[in-house]
């Protein structure tokens, strides 16, 4: 969310990053948010103005009863009720305002770094660099639920039985390899000097506000029934939310957290043939990298959490490229956003695996996150995040890179001392 007085002084900067975006729809937003602002504005002195005044006639009213002139205090006794009485329309129609104002500024988006690729949607997003080659075996690579079944490792048809489609049981070495990958990935961010942490899986609707927008939330949020609570499509919502209305001390800057979480995603509409099997799917468990730093450190953090994401899925021998996502296929609260997406040998394509995301100072100010500084004064921090690894769908590129002709799976050497010593599945 953006700071009302950057919009009020800065209309046309704000109405450009709409159209940036390819969000025309939302420029009538900008002028409401002005005038709502100025309405609140002139609504706030006139307030001040009634109460310095009835300050001054209460005053008064002590001096002409003092002096008997009984009519007079009263003339001015119903001057000071008449005024009371406006102060409480005005106060009533403040509420109102800000109110209003808030639900406008909630759906302007962020301004985007001037770095971000402008385009519509993700088929315009940018390809800045591959790690590791990209293969295709020379023998037929399966799909990947069919190479799971091989080792009697998933069971969709159960799952769809007892929960419906977009869920699974994992079981055996496939359950096992599930593990030890979130495993090794919460032991890799640990040893980067990040704090593991495990959060809380259910949210307050505030919460949610605070680190999404509406039409994310919407798309993927599932609410209690009867309950304030959401269960959290990724452990960064928690984890972000863990700091709502705190004032930091400076010196405590960076926060870095990594974070184990199950998340839930109502995943709505149809997808293609690629996107069945573990791929897209309502629950799935990911380990999370997260960051609450001083805002001229943001960018440095970013560029450090992505190639995090890289050095990670190489460790896994396996193939990634990073992908710039353009203006158009940003989020509302992102500043600049970056896929790492894993080579398919399968499909001869890469796919994502990883999402890095620079929010600036959108959700510290929607959630009320300060700052103090050594100089006493407080400030709105930035945060970020980044997926570490989120199994089962990672284990997609694990499997089809990992795969030989035979139908066994190698294990990379990092990934042994979490499979028990194994070097590889048959």
């Amino acid at each position: 969310m953006l700071d009302i007085k950057f919009v009020r002084e800065n209309p046309e900067i704000v109405k450009q990053n709409i159209r940036n975006k390819f969000q025309d729809q939302k420029l009538p937003l900008v002028d409401e948010a002005v005038a709502l602002d100025k309405e609140n504005r002139t609504i706030k002195q006139e307030v001040e103005d009634l109460r310095a005044t009835r300050n001054r006639l209460s005053k008064e009213i002590g001096k002409l009863m003092g002096q008997g002139k009984r009519e007079e205090a009263n003339a001015v006794k119903a001057e000071v009720a008449a005024d009371a009485a406006r102060i409480e329309e005005l106060s009533a129609r403040e509420k109102e305002v800000e109110a209003e104002l808030h639900k406008v500024m909630l759906q302007i988006p962020n301004i985007i770094d001037p770095s971000v690729p402008i385009g519509k949607d993700d088929s315009e997003n940018v390809e800045v660099q591959r790690f590791g080659e990209p293969k295709v075996p020379d023998f037929p690579i399966p799909y990947h639920t069919e190479i799971m079944e091989r080792f009697n490792g998933v069971d969709m048809e159960a799952a769809g039985r007892v929960s419906g489609s977009g869920f699974y049981y994992l079981m055996g070495d496939i359950a096992r390899l599930h593990e030890a990958v979130l495993a090794y990935a919460r032991d890799f961010m640990i040893g980067k000097g990040f704090i593991f942490c495990v959060p809380p899986f259910m949210i307050h609707g505030n919460v949610v506000e605070g680190v999404m927008s509406q039409t994310d939330m919407d798309a993927m949020m599932y609410k209690i029934e009867g309950e304030d609570l959401y269960l959290i499509g990724t452990s960064e919502h928690s984890m972000i939310g863990k700091f709502i209305d705190q004032i930091l001390p400076e010196a405590s800057l960076p926060q870095t957290l990594t974070s184990y979480s199950p998340c839930f995603r109502k995943e709505k509409g149809s997808h293609g043939i690629e996107e069945r099997g573990v791929y897209r799917i309502h629950q799935f468990e990911k380990q999370e990298m997260i960051v609450v730093c001083k805002p001229e450190d943001s960018m440095n953090w970013y560029e450090q959490m992505w190639k995090w994401s890289v050095e990670l899925f190489r460790s896994l021998d396996i193939p990634v490229r990073q992908l710039e996502c353009c203006s158009g296929d940003l989020a509302d609260l992102k500043v600049k956003s970056c896929d790492i997406e894993a080579w398919s040998p399968r499909q001869q394509k890469y796919f994502e695996v990883c999402s890095c995301s620079n929010l600036g100072d959108a959700q510290a100010r929607r959630l009320k996150i300060r700052v103090k500084g050594e100089d006493g004064r407080t400030y709105l921090p930035h945060t970020l995040n980044n997926t570490v690894v989120a199994p089962p769908r990672m284990l997609i590129a694990f499997l089809e890179n990992n795969l030989r002709e035979d139908g066994s799976v190698r294990i990379p050497e990092v990934l042994r001392p979490y499979m028990g010593g194994k070097e590889e599945l048959r």
